[in-house]
C-alpha cells in the first residue's frame, strides 16, 4: 500500500505494532493512573507526554542517534539506569501516598493534594525507556526500504500510524481510568490500596529495566 513511499510489509507492521502497544508498560500504566486520579483532561496531558516522547525517539532513530545509543554499551547503560531510577522514584512516591492522610473537600470527600506535572513525567518516562529505543532501532527499521530516496517520508508514515494507534489505546485507558475516579473518591481505602499496588508495579518495572542486558 505504501511501497512507493518506501514502506514495506505495512500490514505486518500494524499487527506487530498493535501487539506492542497493547502490552502493559510504565507509560500506559501512568496514563491510566493519571486519569483515574485527576480526570480526563489530566489523563490526556499524560498521553500527550507519551506521544511527544515517541515522536522524539522516532526522530532520534531517523537521525541515527538511537543506533548510536544501542552500539554504545556505556551510553545505553546510563540511560537504562536513569530510566530505572525514575521508575523507582515514581513507585516510591505512589507508595508514600499510601501513608499520607487524605485531604478532604468541603463535602468531606477525599481529593488529590495537587495535580502532578503529568506531561513532564510521562515525557520523561518515554525518553528514559531504553526498551523504546531498541524498538525504534530493531523493529521500526524493518519496514523501511532504504533504497527509497526520501526515507524521512517513510519514517513519517510509520510514525503517524504509531501515534494514531497509541492515542486510540490511551484514550480507552483514560476513559476507563475516569470511570474509576468516583469509586476512588468515595472509598479512600481502595484509593490508597490502588496507589500502593501501582507503586509496587512501577518498582517492578524499575527492577526489570535495571536487569535488562
Amino acid at each position: 500500500m505504501f511501497e512507493s513511499l518506501g514502506v514495506i510489509n505495512i500490514w505486518t507492521y500494524m499487527l506487530g505494532l498493535l501487539m506492542i502497544i497493547l502490552a502493559p508498560g510504565p507509560n500506559s500504566i501512568y496514563v491510566l493512573k493519571s486519569s483515574s486520579t485527576f480526570g480526563i483532561k489530566t489523563g490526556y496531558k499524560a498521553a500527550m507526554g507519551v506521544l511527544v516522547g515517541d515522536a522524539i525517539l522516532i526522530l532520534l532513530s531517523y537521525l541515527g542517534v538511537a543506533s548510536l545509543i544501542q552500539t554504545s554499551p556505556l551510553l545505553f547503560t546510563i540511560i537504562r539506569y536513569l530510566g530505572a531510577a525514575y521508575l523507582l522514584y515514581l513507585g516510591f512516591k505512589l507508595i508514600q501516598q499510601y501513608w499520607q492522610k487524605p485531604v478532604l473537600d468541603d463535602q468531606g470527600v477525599a481529593r488529590p493534594r495537587k495535580v502532578e506535572k503529568v506531561f513532564t513525567k510521562a515525557l520523561t518516562l518515554s525518553l528514559t525507556n531504553p526498551k523504546a529505543i531498541l524498538f525504534y532501532v530493531s523493529f521500526f527499521i524493518q519496514f523501511i526500504d532504504y533504497t527509497y530516496e526520501h526515507t524521512w517520508i517513510s519514517y513519517l508514515i510509520l510514525a503517524t500510524i504509531l501515534e494514531v494507534f497509541s492515542i486510540v489505546y490511551l484514550s480507552v485507558l483514560i476513559f476507563v481510568g475516569t470511570s474509576l475516579t468516583q469509586l476512588f473518591k468515595n472509598n479512600q481505602t481502595l484509593s490508597k490500596l490502588g496507589n500502593g499496588l501501582l507503586g509496587l508495579l512501577f518498582m517492578g518495572f524499575a527492577a526489570r529495566l535495571a536487569s535488562l542486558s
